[in-house]
């Protein structure tokens, strides 16, 4: 059975967020073995230099690499990062579980994005697009896609 991880860095505290994490959450439990980490974010003014954006980033990195293992495969989200189809999505899935990726992680930063320690660990990178979403809500999109990908490769009507 496939291991899917998404780390997101700071603590979920919209219930409505909750609630649908927990939805797709327990329809992946026929699909995978799905584990939620979220590592603390850097406690930061709103105005912040440079070098304090930089730091804020590398602490919460460092937390972030901390959670990953060696043999997991890793998709970063980043806006610059490659922009799929929800098919194209289902089938890299796929293609990992079946040449060997057992364990398959996802990493959502947090408000300033990912370190470059965390980029450079990555295998991939994946975007939703230029929009600008809070990274919270990003966790519920991406746990949905990830459901829509079982679905796809299942042949469900589903994804229409």
């Amino acid at each position: 059975m496939l291991n899917i991880k998404i780390i997101g860095v700071g603590k979920l505290k919209e219930k409505y967020l909750k609630q649908g994490i927990a939805e797709y959450a327990k329809r992946l439990d026929t699909f995978c073995k799905l584990e939620l980490v979220e590592v603390a974010d850097e406690k930061a003014p709103e105005k912040l230099s440079a070098a304090e954006m930089v730091a804020v980033k590398e602490k919460e990195g460092a937390r972030i690499l901390a959670k990953i293992k060696d043999r997991e495969y890793v998709y970063a989200l980043a806006i610059e990062g490659k922009q799929r189809a929800s098919e194209e999505f289902a089938a890299e899935l796929d293609h990992l579980a079946t040449y060997g990726h057992s364990a398959i992680t996802f990493v959502i930063g947090g408000s300033l994005g990912l370190a470059p320690a965390v980029m450079q660990r990555s295998d991939d990178q994946l975007s939703f697009g230029k929009l600008t979403l809070p990274h919270q809500l990003m966790r519920l999109v991406l746990i949905e896609q990830v459901y829509r990908g079982f679905m796809i490769n299942a042949g469900s009507p589903y994804h229409k």
